[in-house]
This record gives structure tokens, C-alpha cells and sequence, in this order.
């Protein structure tokens, strides 16, 4: 009887024993996993806050001496954009996004018109009453012909899904007049003098 009752304990002991093993193994499986669902999830925050940067070369167009750069650079999701364009009479001068990556025809048309995704009409950016995606608005040209813009924002962005933001495949481009905020469809600003692609 003592045999058979020692006997039981041994197999209980190792019904027990192994029961715990498996529990410590399902435990070590589990926190692998746990680990590699944390990995790959700072993985995925590090690339989506990855800085993203694009510089357009502009082209001088309708017969003018423009040359310049300007890079957009994607950062925690807003676009700062900074530009240096040179070569143009000293005063005001307009800058906006075109709804084509295209500056193929000598005056720029082909670049068409405002980058407008959201069908609003044409006014100084952040107006209540509306404004394009791609107005910018004006800059100023010293008397060496020297000019800068800058702006940043949390509705463009490079290369994304959204067709509202995604600046890709648009088109800067550098009128010789001023805009005046008001006119439709893009504010009365002259002749485009400058062109530049924005592409990958």
C-alpha cells in the first residue's frame, strides 16, 4: 500500500513539475512575443517620424534671369518650406504651388493652375473665407535681386496617401507680379518667370 501510495506521489510530482514547465515556457514564449510586438512597433514610430527632404531647382521662364532652390523638408508631421530665388526686380513678387510637375512650356503654363485639392477659392493662406493648398502668397527681392520665402505647415506633406496634402508631384512656381489675395482664381499676379518640379 505505502508502495503504491509513494508511486502516486512520484507521478504526481512530475505531473506538477512538468506542468510548471510549461508554464515557464509559455511565459518565455509570451514575453518574446511581447518584446517583438514592441520592437517592430518603435520601428514603425521611427520610420513614420523620419525626416523626409525634397529641393526644387526653379527655371528661369517667359524669357526671365530667375535661378534659385527651394527645399521642403517633412519633419513630425509639418512641412517647413524654405526657398532662396534670385534674379528678379527688387520689390514684391508671388510664389504658389501649381497642379503639375510639368515645367516643359517656356512660360510655365504647363504646370497649370493653383494646386487647389479642396476646390476653395483663392486667398491668403489661413483665410476664413479660404484659400488654395498651394498659396503661398508673396516675398520680397532686395535691390541685388536676392529674395527669400519660408512658411511651414501641417497641411502638405511628402509623399503620403492623402491627395489634400501630398505636395509631390505639384509644381512651384514664381510670378513677377504680387499677389493681391483677392482676384480669382490666383490673385492677379503676373507672368510666371519661374518653374520648378517637385518630385521624389
Amino acid at each position: 500500500m505505502k508502495r503504491i501510495s509513494l508511486t502516486l506521489l512520484f507521478c504526481a510530482s512530475i505531473f506538477i513539475v512538468g506542468c510548471k514547465n510549461n508554464q515557464g515556457e509559455n511565459d518565455a514564449v509570451n514575453q518574446m512575443d511581447a518584446e517583438e510586438t514592441s520592437e517592430m512597433e518603435q520601428q514603425t514610430n521611427a520610420e513614420s517620424e523620419q525626416t523626409q527632404e525634397i529641393t526644387v531647382d526653379l527655371q528661369a521662364k517667359s524669357g526671365s534671369e530667375l535661378s534659385g532652390t527651394v527645399t521642403f523638408t517633412e519633419e513630425n508631421g509639418e512641412v517647413a518650406m524654405e526657398g532662396t530665388i534670385n534674379g528678379l526686380p527688387e520689390g514684391t513678387h508671388a510664389i504658389h504651388i501649381h497642379e503639375n510637375a510639368d515645367c516643359s512650356a517656356e512660360d510655365g503654363s504647363s504646370a497649370g493652375g493653383h494646386w487647389n485639392p479642396t476646390n476653395e477659392p483663392h486667398g491668403e493662406w489661413g483665410d476664413e473665407e479660404g484659400y488654395h493648398r498651394g498659396d503661398i502668397g508673396n516675398f520680397e527681392v532686395n535691390s541685388n535681386g536676392e529674395g527669400t520665402v519660408s512658411m511651414s505647415t501641417d497641411q502638405w506633406c511628402i509623399g503620403c496617401d492623402d491627395p489634400n496634402k501630398n505636395i509631390v508631384g505639384k509644381a512651384v512656381i514664381v510670378h513677377d507680379g504680387v499677389d493681391d489675395y483677392t482676384s480669382q482664381p490666383s490673385g492677379d499676379a503676373g507672368t510666371r518667370v519661374g518653374c520648378g518640379e517637385i518630385t521624389m
